[in-house]
């Protein structure tokens, strides 16, 4: 991100993802960003402009209503960022977008069985 002409932005964006749940990872991919959480959750795209796109790659899944995702096509949705304004405009919406996915991702954690134990048909006689 360093050098880079929309660094604040980009920053801030990294820490709003980061900060929303922390079950989020980051690492370097294809020369950019990529934030995870179960899977590939977003990377940076076109980031050598002034403003920041941030790529939801499977964002057609993520269940909830957020009206700044872009996108009618069957797996990516964007979110856009034209100024720093913007990013503080959109926190909260980037925040429940985050936590949507992590918890879509969370596996699934067994039902307990309920009542006594039963015994295995050997030690029943």
């Amino acid at each position: 991100m360093e050098g880079k002409p929309a660094e604040p932005m980009l920053r801030r964006v990294r820490d709003v993802i980061m900060w929303a749940d922390n079950r989020v990872t980051e690492y370097l991919k294809y020369g950019t960003v990529q934030f995870a959480c179960g899977g590939d959750l977003a990377n940076f795209v076109q980031h050598d402009k002034k403003t920041v796109t941030l790529m939801f790659n499977r964002g057609a899944r993520i269940q909830g209503k957020f009206p700044h995702l872009e996108g009618a096509g069957p797996s990516a949705r964007f979110m856009r960022f034209a100024e720093m304004s913007d990013v503080e405009g959109l926190t909260t919406e980037l925040t429940g977008v985050v936590r949507a996915w992590c918890e879509m991702m969370a596996p699934r954690t067994p039902v307990k069985s309920r009542g006594r134990p039963r015994k295995s048909p050997a030690k029943a006689r």
